[in-house]
């Protein structure tokens, strides 16, 4: 079944202008139509892995029109954004009944998803900028939408930040355009290539590396994050660290840096550029986890291993450009780059699934301060258990997915001459799991306070989203250990990382 792919952005865009017509008085059909659309996309994200298609909207030939591209990237990323939405729009049925404005809540939702799908499947750079904005602004009052004081602070300082992101990539683009004549990433990309590392090049790319970094929350671009997760509530956390920071952040670094630049021994900003993502990376990993251990804010915290999760991807993705970059084995970039997207989706269900145990505990006790809480096991035995997998899987212990992307990391490392990179990734690995003992021994374990006696378990949709991801992150291993969905789903994408500027002609070809 063939998907067109405008359906990816208009369907989610139709429904979230709908959506706001029905207002309070009929939340159960709101809540239907929501859950509705992102099922649809669900099937379709399905649908769609294993082809490649480039739309050219209005009929309009590239450069001169728009075009959507669907590649082995991009369908990863479709199916990841589906598959993180669909479990937080269901958690959100029983989550958001303490909260009015139910249809507001669901419209932005579903512009977000809009913007992030468009994101993806954006096949030119200033259409990229347009939904990244529409993604951003719709995320910025999604973190402030409890109208409390600590939400209205965090979504301010989130969308300042964010502002100042989406003006450093805007002046990318615009330099890029300057320098080209076109906006459409493959006739950049063939244009760019064999150009010196002068100035107007070096300024863009270190415009988008900035922008992008800071979406991604990179340290040091890190400073909204800590405030934004534990402000927004539980389903738009699982949002925001699950896929938001993926797609405005890494995809979007990740497409400019191969596709458009190109890493490879003849580009003379390559090497330079690999280390710069290398040191982002192992930054990121490191200060990130080491600022989470002391938290005692459950949201908190997990908004810091966020970070800190981010670095594994970025890591991964820096070794495999700095093999490429010497002229090493494909293979070895290969396995870099596999470990590294391979964490990306596997950090967007545990980490999801943490935040939505969050929101169940918070729901529950009224409180997700570690130090008020205690002998949550028997009370709340589902959210205890998916915690305890979730938690395992961030920690990287076998068998969750979270250990099969990490070791991957690790292998690349150190079969790329770099055994310091592999020590790190096991030390933050190791002071992780000492994090999340800190969660097991505080919320679930001990003695029960008297205030918490009359605690119970959220049952309904909640439960079910996070039963669906907890089943997510012991299943997933198998994409590597199953070959056709490994060559299925991973591969491609890796093969579009891998490719680099490969990327402008494949584009080019499909669209005639």
């Amino acid at each position: 079944m063939k998907i067109p792919l405008p359906w990816f952005v208009a369907i989610p865009l139709a429904a979230a202008f709908v959506l706001p017509m029905f207002g309070e008085k009929v939340r159960k059909t709101s809540l239907a139509i929501a859950n509705g659309t992102m099922a649809l996309l669900f099937l379709f994200s399905i649908f769609s892995l294993g082809r490649q298609d480039v739309y050219l909207v209005g009929r309009w030939t590239i450069p001169f029109g728009i075009n959507l591209v669907l590649d082995g990237l991009s369908e990863l990323l479709l199916l990841t954004v589906s598959v993180v939405s669909f479990a937080s729009m269901v958690f959100s049925i029983r989550y958001m009944q303490r909260y009015t404005g139910l249809s507001k809540y669901l419209s932005l939702f579903l512009l977000m998803v809009t913007g992030m799908n468009g994101v993806v499947l954006s096949g030119d750079l200033f259409n990229l900028f347009v939904f990244l904005e529409i993604a951003s602004i719709a995320s910025y009052a999604l973190v402030g939408f409890g109208c409390e004081h600590e939400e209205l602070e965090a979504s301010f300082k989130y969308m300042v930040l964010g502002s100042v992101a989406s003006m450093f990539i805007l002046f990318g683009v615009a330099m890029l355009y300057g320098m080209t004549g076109h906006l459409n990433m493959a006739y950049v990309s063939q244009a760019l290539q064999g150009a010196s590392l002068r100035l107007p090049v070096v300024f863009a790319l270190a415009m988008f590396l900035a922008g992008f970094s800071l979406k991604a929350a990179l340290v040091p671009f890190h400073a909204w994050l800590p405030d934004a997760h534990p402000a927004a509530p539980a389903p738009i956390s699982a949002m925001l660290s699950g896929v938001l920071i993926k797609t405005l952040g890494i995809y979007a670094l990740v497409r400019v840096v191969f596709n458009v630049f190109g890493v490879s021994p003849e580009q003379d900003w390559s090497i330079h550029l690999s280390w710069l993502l290398i040191t982002l990376g192992v930054l990121s990993m490191v200060i990130g986890v080491f600022l989470a251990v002391g938290q005692w804010d459950f949201k908190r915290l997990l908004a810091y291993h966020s970070i800190s999760q981010m670095g594994y991807v970025v890591l991964g993705i820096g070794i495999g450009a700095l093999v490429i970059a010497q002229g090493g084995s494909h293979t070895w970039a290969a396995l870099a780059i596999l470990g590294g997207l391979f964490h990306l989706i596997n950090h967007a269900v545990f980490k999801s699934l943490l935040f939505l145990t969050s929101g169940s505990i918070e729901t529950a006790t009224g409180s997700r301060l570690l130090k008020d809480l205690g002998g949550l096991a028997e009370k709340l035995p589902l959210t205890r258990t998916t915690c305890t997998i979730a938690s395992a899987a961030i920690a990287g212990i076998p068998p969750f997915n979270g250990f099969w992307s990490k070791l991957l990391i690790v292998l690349a490392a150190v079969w790329a001459g770099h055994v310091w990179l592999a020590a790190v990734t096991v030390l933050v690995s190791l002071v992780t799991l000492i994090s999340f003992l800190k969660v097991q021994r505080y919320a679930f374990l001990g003695n029960t306070p008297a205030h918490l006696d009359s605690v119970k378990e959220n049952g309904g949709s909640m439960s079910w989203a996070m039963g669906f991801l907890a089943c997510l992150c012991v299943l997933m291993g198998l994409l590597l250990l199953i070959p056709d969905l490994k060559t299925t789903i991973l591969d491609p994408a890796v093969n579009t990382v891998l490719n680099g500027i490969q990327y402008a002609g494949d584009t080019i070809a499909n669209s005639r």
